[in-house]
């Protein structure tokens, strides 16, 4: 089922909006996801959870103006079995294609190796040092960062490598360890997809300028802000 943008716009605007989210892996549990979501529930965003990858089809993930991938490759926190095969892959690349949003946070990131889902989200994890304080440097000016003021906390410093050509870098993370890209945006076809790096612990999403930020990106896949 192809997704309609103009439709989507015309049931979801910025006010109110319905997005699918699959978190929940091994590494991490799909709780943190759930209790950093929440308080956006009271700027219009209602969320639908696949906790467990066995739920998970294509056709679920049409008619959403916006889907969150926060979960690496495990089933579900106690069932490590992989999910992503390249049905899943070529899934997901022709939902973005079609009109849908994608927002990849933490944990989504980690698809080193992927032929269709690194080059669609525009990077990959590498690694992570212990966790350490970070701070999180937005780029003035920018769609995404609007209202967004820099911030430290505790989390998962997540070293990246950017795809070629990804260059819409939005928010960047440093440590004592080195700074990294925490943030940026590309499109695809008719659809847009945000990453964000940070957010292994609960207190980085309940951040207020992270909130901030997750609302700014829920938006801006969904198309009801501009570029």
């Amino acid at each position: 089922m192809a997704l309609n943008r103009s439709l989507v716009h015309r049931r979801f605007d910025r006010h109110s909006m319905r997005v699918l989210v699959i978190t929940n892996d091994f590494w991490h549990p799909g709780t943190v996801v759930h209790a950093g979501l929440a308080p956006l529930e009271a700027e219009g965003f209602e969320f639908d959870w696949i906790d467990d990858a066995g739920e998970w089809s294509a056709d679920k993930m049409d008619g959403y103006p916006v889907v969150v991938l926060s979960k690496s490759n495990n089933t579900s926190q106690t069932d490590k079995t992989p999910w992503v095969t390249a049905e899943v892959e070529q899934a997901f690349a022709d939902y973005v294609v079609r009109g849908g949003g994608l927002l990849v946070t933490h944990s989504g990131t980690v698809v080193r190796g992927t032929t269709i889902l690194c080059p669609l989200i525009g990077g990959a994890f590498v690694q992570h040092p212990a966790q350490c304080l970070v701070t999180h440097e937005p780029k003035a000016g920018h769609p995404l960062t609007v209202g967004v003021t820099g911030f430290t906390a505790k989390d998962e410093h997540y070293h990246m490598q950017l795809e070629p050509g990804v260059t819409d870098v939005f928010m960047t993370t440093t440590s004592e360890h080195s700074a990294q890209p925490g943030g940026w945006t590309r499109t695809e076809g008719e659809g847009r997809v945000c990453v964000l790096t940070p957010g292994h612990n609960v207190e980085v999403w309940l951040e207020p300028a992270y909130q901030v930020l997750l609302a700014n990106a829920l938006r801006w896949c969904a198309g009801t802000t501009n570029s």
